[in-house]
């Protein structure tokens, strides 16, 4: 038996990129000394590769280069779905989507490059209104740049995790789409109002 399920997979490559595209906030796995290291931050989707930024007193700072394997994970839309949407007798389950990548990193150590890089960032957080300007003459920008390090992940293999009702009939995936919408918009609400 295949696990996870053929039906659960989707290995569209644009798909992936959009789930990064939409939620860049990643989370960047490596090992050092069998013990794994774990850091989220947004990272940047360019042609087959992601830019990120890390800063240097952060641990793993000292792991991404030299061609190091890491693993990437980035997280899409979740939700539970109850057995009470559907038009037909099923189970509870719970519906998410996922991207899993494996790749090299290797660190790039150009300060104009890292400035550059910062700014482009910003520029792809800030769309689709760009209310923000990162200016390349910022003096805070410059002040920033030694604690900052640019690293470059070369994707050697893609995973898409998709599991959003798909074995259900038509009414079914429709009821749970539905649901992942209605549940993360009702369950940050209620999220915020308890911890913020």
């Amino acid at each position: 038996m295949n696990y996870p399920p053929q039906h659960h997979q989707d290995n569209d490559i644009n798909h992936m990129i959009e789930v990064m595209k939409t939620y860049p906030l990643a989370t960047l796995i490596s090992v050092e000394n069998n013990a794994p290291l774990i850091t989220h931050l947004p990272l940047v989707y360019e042609e087959g590769k992601l830019i990120g930024h890390i800063d240097i007193y952060n641990p793993q700072a000292k792991v991404l280069k030299d061609n190091k394997d890491v693993t990437i994970i980035f997280a899409g839309p979740e939700c539970y779905i109850s057995p009470s949407i559907y038009s037909t007798t099923q189970l509870p389950t719970w519906n998410y989507i996922k991207v899993h990548l494996k790749g090299t990193v290797r660190a790039i150590e150009s300060k104009a490059a890292l400035k550059q890089s910062l700014i482009t960032m910003t520029e792809f957080l800030e769309a689709p209104d760009h209310k923000y300007e990162l200016k390349p003459d910022n003096p805070r920008l410059d002040k920033n740049l030694n604690y900052i390090e640019m690293f470059e992940i070369t994707i050697t293999h893609w995973e898409g995790k998709f599991k959003l009702s798909q074995d259900k009939n038509p009414k079914d995936k429709t009821a749970a789409r539905e649901e992942l919408i209605r549940a993360n918009q009702e369950n940050l609400r209620q999220f915020l109002d308890k911890v913020f």
